[in-house]
C-alpha cells in the first residue's frame, strides 16, 4: 500500500508539471496573438483552455481521493493539499491567457491597444511567459532560486501595470473609450497571471521547507 501511495504522490506532482507546461504554452501564444493581432493563435488559446480546466479538475479528483483513502500526514499531506491549491491557481492562469486571447479576437484585425502602449504590453507579455516557464521548472525541480526570480519578475509586472494606469488616466492620453477599457483589462489580466505565479511559488516553498514564506513587496 505504501508503494502505491508514493506512486500516486508522484503522479500528482507530474500532473502539476503537465498543467504548468500547458499554461506556459498558453500565455506564450496568447501574448503573441495579442501583440500581433493573430486571430488564429487567439482561437487556439481559447480552445486549449478547456484542456487545462479538465486536467485541473482531474488532478483535484485524484488529490481528494488520496486524502480520503490514505489520510496522509506531514510532508505527504503538504504535497496533496498544496497540489489542490496549486491546480486552482494554474487553472486561473489559463483563464487569464484565454482572456488576453479573447481581447485579440474581439479587436481583430485591429491591434488591441494604441501604439503608445504596445512596447509596455510586449514587455508584460515577455515577463509573463518567462514566469510561466520558470514556474513549470520550479514545480519540476523544487529549485527555490526560481521562486525568488518569479517574485522579482512580478515586481516588474506590477510597475508596468501601474504605468498603464498612469498612461490612460493622464492628460495626454488620446485613446478612445474602448482603448481605455481594453488597455485596462489587458493590463489587469497580465498582472493577475503574474500574481497567481507568485502564489504558486510560495506554495512550492512551503512544500519544500514546511515554512510559509511571505513574498517580499
Amino acid at each position: 500500500m505504501r508503494e502505491v501511495f508514493q506512486q500516486e504522490l508522484t503522479e500528482v506532482r507530474e500532473r502539476l508539471v503537465t498543467i504548468a507546461d500547458l499554461v506556459a504554452t498558453s500565455i506564450e501564444l496568447a501574448t503573441r496573438a495579442f501583440n500581433e493581432s493573430d486571430v488564429g493563435l487567439a482561437e487556439t488559446v481559447i480552445a486549449e483552455d478547456n484542456r487545462i480546466d479538465e486536467l485541473a479538475l482531474s488532478l483535484d479528483e485524484l488529490a481528494i481521493n488520496i486524502l480520503a483513502r490514505q489520510q496522509p500526514v506531514a510532508r505527504d499531506l503538504r504535497v496533496v493539499v498544496s497540489a489542490l491549491r496549486i491546480s486552482a491557481s494554474l487553472e486561473r492562469m489559463g483563464d487569464m491567457s484565454s482572456h488576453i486571447a479573447q481581447l485579440a479576437r474581439y479587436r481583430f484585425p485591429d491591434k488591441v491597444v494604441p501604439k503608445g502602449l504596445r512596447s509596455t504590453f510586449q514587455e508584460m507579455g515577455r515577463l509573463d511567459v518567462s514566469m510561466a516557464r520558470k514556474l513549470a521548472e520550479l514545480l519540476r525541480t523544487e529549485d527555490l532560486g526560481l521562486a525568488e526570480e518569479i517574485r522579482n519578475d512580478d515586481d516588474s509586472i506590477d510597475e508596468l501595470h501601474l504605468s498603464v494606469f498612469d498612461k490612460v488616466l493622464g492628460e495626454t492620453w488620446k485613446g478612445k473609450a474602448v482603448d481605455t477599457v481594453d488597455a485596462t483589462l489587458a493590463s489587469r489580466y497580465h498582472e493577475r497571471f503574474a500574481d497567481h505565479a507568485v502564489s504558486i511559488a510560495k506554495k512550492v516553498q512551503y512544500l519544500a521547507t514546511g515554512d510559509w514564506v511571505v513574498a517580499s513587496s
